[in-house]
């Protein structure tokens, strides 16, 4: 079940008023009734200074039957307030004095009873009178009902618990109104959000009008709009270039055979027409292991199988393998620097290769390709640098992009089906690593970055599970070698 926020703040601040008109209430029934008692302290007490001098007065037993018919007369009808006179003498006896439980003694020879038989606690105050003439020495006690103060008390408190009720509800019935008011933006907002859909994905909430504690959600829901866009353009781009990309094999398959079965061919036909089909079949799961390599990469998937290398002799390796294509490509590689990482040494020899044949086929005969490989910070970043013809800016950031090629009809571009760049960037990632592209001078620069190892010798680059052979051999050109670099191209086409 779905709560509404205006229902549940307006709950909550009733509730809140509730609390705070208790709180208020509650001191002000302690105030009322520590006034109420001291009124009654006050009022007992000029009732038996008054009491006092009426006793005074009966020096003679005819004047003390004037005397208890005046303390008659200050008795009121509801006997809220009773006077009681004790003496030796019992002729000079008057009332009966209050008996019961003492409920509290207070200062000032204060005490609160509680009658015998029930009715209202009664406070009481004893007053000696010493004897003069023909008087005894006399206790005056006088007594009033805190009955007065009970029922005011209770219309009081009946009065204030009403209007605390009535105050919640006209809070709670005026905070709706006013959040509601004050929730219009997150209206606003909703409505705004509920209208982008697949066929308006250009559209953004409109933080102008927006409060300020709404301004960030607004912006942060813009911000993932803008990456489902980009997403979504990258994807409806990548159907597109995969559809291209796989329609060209396809396409020749179909026309291949088609012409085969024209007429009957020679078994040497046949085999030619294989074997073509067969290149367009090994260029198609190229593709397809690249693509699926990929979507694993974009799900945030991590280089496992990490180890503490020498790049330096891993990009040796690399270009070993690579000896082939640099000798018909008549170009060298001179290699500089080195550092340990942690890395999963069959993706960077993948990433090594891509950036290294796509230095091979843009460089010109006789020209030097240079690898160089420095730490910078937490990062290890290798770089390959290549003469070139120079890039536009706008293509530059473009260049790892899948399926982007600069020229769609280059010759290669069979070999080359524009993937080889994005894997870097991914192995870049998965090894918590960048990617970056300069073209400058004359020269065209590409690099991919990989975490480094926290630590390394001062002074000295460190190596770690290198021959001393290779490390030697990681700062020639190229290295000599018997293995072919077809088997290493399989699967790794830049």
């Amino acid at each position: 079940m779905n709560r509404s926020i205006a229902r549940r703040l307006a709950l909550m601040f009733a509730l809140v008023a509730l609390f705070v008109f208790t709180l208020v209430g509650a001191g002000l029934f302690a105030v009322l009734r520590s006034q109420l008692e001291s009124h009654l302290r006050e009022s007992l007490d000029d009732r038996a200074q008054i009491a006092r001098l009426i006793c005074n007065h009966g020096l003679t037993p005819e004047k003390w039957r004037m005397s208890r018919e005046k303390l008659t007369d200050m008795t009121p009808p509801d006997r809220s307030t009773v006077y009681a006179v004790t003496s030796i003498e019992p002729s000079y006896n008057y009332g009966k004095p209050i008996e019961g439980t003492i409920i509290k003694t207070l200062p000032g020879g204060y005490a609160r009873v509680r009658p015998v038989g029930g009715g209202a606690d009664m406070l009481t105050t004893t007053v000696s009178i010493p004897g003069y003439s023909t008087r005894p020495p006399m206790q005056l006690q006088v007594a009033s009902s805190y009955m007065p103060n009970i029922r005011t008390m209770r219309v009081f408190g009946f009065a204030l618990a009403a209007l605390s009720a009535l105050g919640s509800l006209a809070v709670l019935l005026l905070s709706y109104s006013v959040t509601r008011i004050g929730l219009a933006p997150l209206t606003r907002l909703t409505r705004d959000a509920s209208a982008v859909s697949p066929n308006n994905r250009s559209q953004r909430l409109n933080t102008a009008s927006l409060p300020h504690e709404l301004n960030d959600l607004a912006n942060s829901f813009n911000g993932a709009l803008e990456r489902l866009d980009g997403a979504y353009c990258r994807l409806e781009s990548f159907n597109a270039d995969v559809a291209h990309e796989l329609r060209t094999p396809v396409t020749i398959l179909i026309g291949q055979t088609e012409v085969a079965l024209t007429r009957n061919r020679s078994v040497d036909d046949l085999r030619h027409t294989l074997q073509s089909n067969l290149e367009e079949f090994e260029r198609m799961r190229a593709i397809i292991n690249d693509m699926l390599f990929l979507a694993r990469a974009d799900q945030g998937e991590r280089a496992t199988g990490l180890v503490e290398v020498s790049l330096a002799a891993e990009v040796a390796h690399t270009l070993e393998f690579l000896e082939i294509p640099l000798e018909e490509a008549r170009v060298q590689a001179r290699l500089q620097g080195d550092a340990v990482a942690h890395v999963n040494r069959s993706l960077f020899g993948r990433a090594c290769t891509n950036l290294l044949m796509n230095a091979i086929q843009h460089c010109r005969p006789g020209a030097q390709i240079s690898v160089r490989i420095a730490r910078e910070a937490e990062q290890v970043r290798i770089e390959v640098a290549n003469p070139g013809e120079p890039i536009e800016p706008a293509v530059l950031e473009h260049l790892f992009d899948r399926f982007y090629r600069v020229e769609a009809s280059r010759t290669n571009s069979r070999e080359n089906h524009g993937l080889g760049l994005a894997i870097v960037k991914a192995i870049a990632e998965m090894h918590r690593g960048t990617v970056s592209v300069q073209s400058a001078n004359g020269v065209n620069t590409f690099a991919f970055s990989v975490a480094a190892s926290r630590v390394e010798s001062v002074g000295q680059p460190a190596r770690a599970n290198v021959p001393e052979s290779a490390a030697a051999n990681a700062q020639n050109a190229s290295v000599p070698g018997a293995a072919s670099y077809s088997s290493l191209v399989k699967g790794k086409s830049a």
